[in-house]
């Protein structure tokens, strides 16, 4: 289903909400280290939303975005291993916010989308084979007050100043997406499709998918599971 500013569609959403709240082998929620980090992200929070909200900006800001560590090593995934890494490109730092929002008692799924990404970099765009859709961008679907809002906690903060894109909010009320344009107004992100959500994250899925669609380059692999492509940060050139 094409979409230009993506809500929640009904055939997409979990029908059974209880079922999302369960530990699973991705969203490892019972670890020390994800339960360390939701109560330090939550703090003195007691309702739904503001839980929701402090958990939104824990993982967006204290998780650094990184890209060019894409691993199909299904440990690399969990929560936990998330949290202990500091960084993560959308798909785990989704997971991650899921997992945390599990934690704290809230019905949480997994979604994935397609987006174009007009601020791509050359350094990014070559790794891609020259391509500029993102395929499977993870976000997380929180069901807060009775409704599913969408969230995406790609973009660290530092990450935006860098390339001058607006970061994204999250309110708890309405869904928290790429924006479309950055800060001089600039087309920025597009979404293409929305492919709905799951309980646990789709590795195979998303494996499958993303080494149709780019270079075996862009991955890391046993043989070499540190590729060091540098800081995307400094992508930006500045």
């Amino acid at each position: 289903m094409a979409i230009g500013a993506p809500v929640l569609h009904a055939s997409g959403l979990p029908e059974h909400p209880e079922r999302y709240l369960h530990a699973t082998d991705f969203f490892d929620i019972d670890h020390p280290s994800v339960r360390a980090f939701v109560a330090e992200a939550i703090g003195d929070a007691t309702n739904t939303r503001d839980k929701a909200v402090r958990l939104f900006y824990a993982v967006r800001d204290q998780i650094r975005y990184d890209p060019y560590r894409i691993s199909w090593r299904p440990h690399d995934y969990k929560a936990s291993r998330v949290i202990e890494s500091g960084y993560g490109w959308c798909v785990p730092k989704a997971g991650l916010l899921a997992a945390c929002a599990r934690a704290a008692g809230i019905a949480s799924a997994i979604g994935l989308a397609d987006v174009v990404n007009h601020l791509n970099t050359e350094k990014l765009r070559a790794r891609m084979g020259g391509v500029d859709v993102f395929y499977d961008h993870g976000y997380a679907a929180l069901l807060i007050e009775g409704r599913w809002v969408k969230a995406v906690p790609a973009f660290n903060i530092e990450l935006c100043e860098r390339f001058d894109v607006q970061p994204t909010q999250f309110d708890g009320y309405t869904d928290a997406l790429y924006q479309q344009h950055d800060a001089h107004g600039r087309l920025h992100m597009q979404y293409l499709a929305d492919h709905g959500t799951w309980s646990d994250l789709p590795l195979d899925k998303i494996r499958d998918d993303l080494t149709r669609h780019y270079p075996a380059a862009l991955f890391e692999t046993d043989a070499h599971p540190g590729i060091d492509a540098g800081r995307f940060e400094d992508d930006a050139g500045r």
